[in-house]
């Protein structure tokens, strides 16, 4: 039987499955684009492509895996192999993405659209089953927030680590040696996820038998799950653009390549304290309500970083940490709000779509997190921006680029998720 209260170990060793999300998450939008354009000579629109391809294959197919983990049998559990197996997978072909050739630059980008395929792949099997756990191995809400506290205190942690240390490694030892580390970090955090939650019982549910196409139309027909998922999209489009200009931001208008670190830790620092603050708040008043303050200040935070056009670093680190701690809210917010809703669908249904659910979760998010580098590029391109293996000077109008595109436009995508965050029932917790 499904365990209401789960053991602390399930709770924390859970969250370190985050550490793979979470590097994952970042390190591919904040040093790939600037590795295309400024390493490989790749022009800075083909670049913006060539980011989002890999991204958009993902979209396709996280449906896909959660379908697949849906229908899984195993002793280990219905979704466990799949941290395992997917997760070196993950680890191996992260490491590859930058070890190919560096010239010419069409054969370097054709290695690099490979290897960030196969990467692509692998994280869907990863994240999906990683993503359906939650609504499966305990019944209790209040739990599954505890439960994302602790996976967005881990994933803040993932965030800063490797955002704030695989740029350093870049400068110290160069790319190749940076997708070794990363790999590394990738393959702690799913084993760590796999070897915690061994033993853990499951919902025993069974799983839908009908084809795909019908399932995710179920999924989409439940109200509250489509406001969520537009919301989520919205802010990882969002995110993903802001992450995509901190390398330009840091270069050309900080005038210091290692201003990136610190934009990092100031973002995702604030993260690691006031996670246990968001929790406190969605149990006290609600999770929308959480959902709804964190994202203003996500807006606020990012409006602000406008700033660093003025070259003055310590205004821009402020914003930042306003940004970080409305970005820690609209991460545990969503994440304990999504298994409340799959969870009540299988109550009502007596069928297990949690797999459909977040296999559509997390194919918005990567559609979101794919474009965001894609559509910073085209700020770029359209600001003039310049790209060269040796490094140039920019165009004002592509300085303004950079720093429209890291505040203003990830503030009004941001915005709009507000819609339907605000007309989401909230009856499911």
């Amino acid at each position: 039987m499904v365990a209401a209260v789960l053991p602390a170990r399930v709770r924390r060793g859970y969250a370190l499955g985050s550490v793979a999300t979470g590097t994952f998450g970042t390190v591919p939008g904040l040093l790939l684009l600037p590795y295309l354009t400024d390493t490989l000579g790749v022009a800075a629109a083909v670049a913006g492509l060539i980011v989002f391809v890999p991204k958009a294959w993902d979209v396709l197919l996280n449906p896909i895996a959660g379908r697949v983990s849906d229908r899984s049998v195993s002793p280990q559990g219905r979704r466990r192999p799949f941290l395992l197996r997917a997760g070196i997978a993950l680890a191996v072909t992260f490491a590859l993405i930058f070890a190919g050739p560096t010239a010419p630059p069409a054969l370097a980008a054709t290695w690099v659209v490979v290897a960030f395929l196969l990467c692509a792949t692998a994280y869907a099997f990863f994240q999906v089953p990683f993503n359906a756990m939650p609504a499966e191995i305990t019944p209790d809400a209040d739990e599954r927030t505890r439960m994302m506290s602790w996976r967005v205190a881990v994933i803040a942690l993932a965030i800063l680590l490797s955002g704030g240390t695989a740029p350093l490694v870049v400068d110290a030892a160069g790319h190749r040696a940076m997708g070794v580390y990363v790999g590394l970090l990738l393959l702690v955090g799913t084993l760590g996820a796999w070897v915690a939650t061994r033993g853990v019982a499951e919902d025993p549910t069974d799983a839908p038998t009908g084809p795909l196409r019908a399932q995710l139309r179920v999924a989409l027909a439940v109200p509250d799950f489509r406001r969520l998922l537009l919301a989520f999209v919205a802010q990882a489009l969002g995110v993903g653009t802001l992450l995509a200009g901190v390398a330009y931001v840091a270069r050309y208008l900080l005038a210091d390549p290692a201003a990136s670190s610190v934009l990092f830790a100031a973002f995702v620092g604030p993260a690691l304290l006031v996670s246990p603050l968001w929790e406190r708040w969605s149990r006290r008043w609600g999770k929308r309500s959480g959902y709804v303050v964190s994202t203003v200040l996500l807006v606020v935070g990012s409006l602000a970083l406008v700033t660093t056009a003025g070259e003055v670093p310590a205004l821009a680190y402020v914003a930042a940490g306003v940004a970080g701690i409305g970005y820690a809210g609209t991460q545990l917010c969503p994440l304990a709000m999504l298994p409340d809703v799959a969870a009540a669908a299988t109550r009502a249904t007596g069928v297990n779509r949690t797999g459909v659910f977040t296999g559509l979760w997390t194919a918005g998010e990567t559609l979101g997190l794919a474009l965001g580098p894609g559509l910073y590029g085209l700020v770029l391109a359209a600001g003039g921006y310049v790209a060269s293996t040796g490094g140039t000077a920019q165009s004002p109008s592509a300085l303004l680029a950079i720093a429209l595109g890291f505040s203003v436009v990830p503030a009004v995508l941001v915005a709009v998720s507000l819609i339907p965050i605000r007309r989401y029932g909230g009856s499911h917790g």
